[in-house]
């Protein structure tokens, strides 16, 4: 899988960000758009892992940020079911003109709700897919049950979701009132498929119930037991997508059983590292069953779409520098908030590098900058900075390392 960053506009003119996830070989046999959960955003790992495995299948997928949440712009106190709804086609419309028009719909929890109102107001859409979804928006209401006296007296109110703050306003509750999504499921006139955990304490099992029993045929259902409402378990998600691609084969335009992925993706065991290279410089990778892509700026011959090997290189510095005095700090039960690093990398003649022994050749210099947050002594963060450079990678890169190179036998 590689992705790709994506903006676009809302009914405001505001910039919405989304990441539109491709398969990693030919063209996408189906696109399909993913509504988020209320106050959710496009990066949550379960997210990642349905739209990696969907891209597997061919399918590719954007996932986007609602107005006011995440990367994009706009405020959402003033946003609404209504306006989520338009997002909701404004990104479909975006998908359709500069990439290929969505055949799928899937919607977790509000964002399930969100694609059976759009649904009808969507030509291309042959199939829709609900996972933990409500049968209607009301069910906001309960997760602000406590807020609603102060919210209906004062117009609005702050309440804390998911432990964020998010300021509510009046005008989100008149809203979800009169939505009719009964009447957009009954008249929805697609293939259904109903994804529920029984064991969903957000959302209860009896609203797969009864949004089955307003939707006509075909309409299928999947008990997702055991798992959460965010689906916060890897394979949990992962299964997700093995059964929507599965079940959708059946009305997607391209045939999704006859999609190979790469034999480097399934074969690449978790803990390893996979890096395969086609055309050009363009490198994708699968890590620790993480997809990543590598590639080279277009001034060398590369087409820009990743980091290079040496942004790597510094991105492994700088997230073992950082985990590293995060533990440290931990352990001493020290007030550090964050940790922000800084690096950049440059080859310096040997003659002008004051660590040089030689006076031949190139060196490598790395520059490190530590910002460290938080009420911490003076004493601390000399510690801290003392302490960085025992983290494991800046030890790899000062140790000695044998690399074993071979060439991998056929057959």
């Amino acid at each position: 899988m590689h992705f790709e960053r994506v903006k676009f506009a809302n009914s405001d003119g505001q910039l919405l960000a989304g990441r539109i996830d491709l398969p990693l070989s030919g063209e996408p046999l189906a696109y399909a758009l993913y509504a988020n959960c209320f106050t959710c955003h496009k990066d949550l790992r379960a997210v990642g892992r349905i739209a990696g495995t969907l891209a597997h299948h061919g399918i590719a997928m954007l996932r986007f940020d609602f107005t006011g949440l995440g990367d994009s712009e706009g405020d959402f106190s003033e946003t609404n079911f209504s306006t989520s709804v338009e997002d909701f086609l404004h990104a479909a419309e975006f998908l359709k003109a500069d990439y290929g028009a969505p055949e799928l719909l899937i919607g977790h929890s509000l964002g399930g709700v969100i694609s059976l109102a759009a649904a009808s107001a969507i030509e291309s859409v042959r199939a829709v897919v609900t996972l933990a979804a409500p049968v209607t928006p009301k069910h906001i209401e309960r997760h602000i049950a406590a807020d609603l006296a102060t919210i209906e007296a004062d117009g609005e109110a702050e309440v804390a979701l998911a432990g964020r703050p998010f300021t509510i306003r009046q005008q989100l509750i008149d809203d979800i009132e009169n939505a009719r999504v009964d009447e957009a499921i009954a008249k929805l006139g697609r293939p259904l498929l109903v994804i529920h955990s029984p064991t969903d304490n957000v959302v209860g099992i009896e609203n797969a119930a009864e949004i089955l029993d307003l939707a006509r045929h075909p309409k299928s259902f999947i008990s997702l037991d055991g798992a959460d409402h965010l689906i916060t378990v890897d394979d949990d998600a992962r299964y997700v997508a093995e059964v929507i691609a599965s079940w959708a084969n059946r009305y997607t335009s391209g045939d999704l059983a006859a999609h190979s992925q790469p034999d480097f993706v399934s074969e690449a065991p978790e803990s390893v590292t996979v890096a395969r290279i086609e055309d050009g410089f363009r490198t994708d990778i699968i890590s620790n069953g993480f997809p990543l892509v590598a590639d080279e700026p277009e001034s060398v011959g590369g087409t820009n779409t990743g980091p290079t090997p040496y942004d790597y290189l510094l991105t492994s510095l700088g997230a073992c520098t950082a985990m590293t005095l995060r533990m440290y700090a931990d352990r001493k039960e020290w007030p550090l908030e964050t940790v922000t690093v800084r690096l950049s990398h440059t080859k310096v003649h040997a003659r002008d590098s004051a660590e040089s022994e030689s006076d031949t050749g190139y060196v490598d210099h790395v520059d490190r900058e530590i910002e460290l947050g938080g009420p911490l002594s003076s004493e601390q963060e000399q510690r801290l900075a003392e302490i960085a450079d025992r983290c494991p990678v800046h030890k790899t890169l000062h140790g000695e390392v044998i690399v074993n190179s071979y060439l991998a036998t056929s057959g």
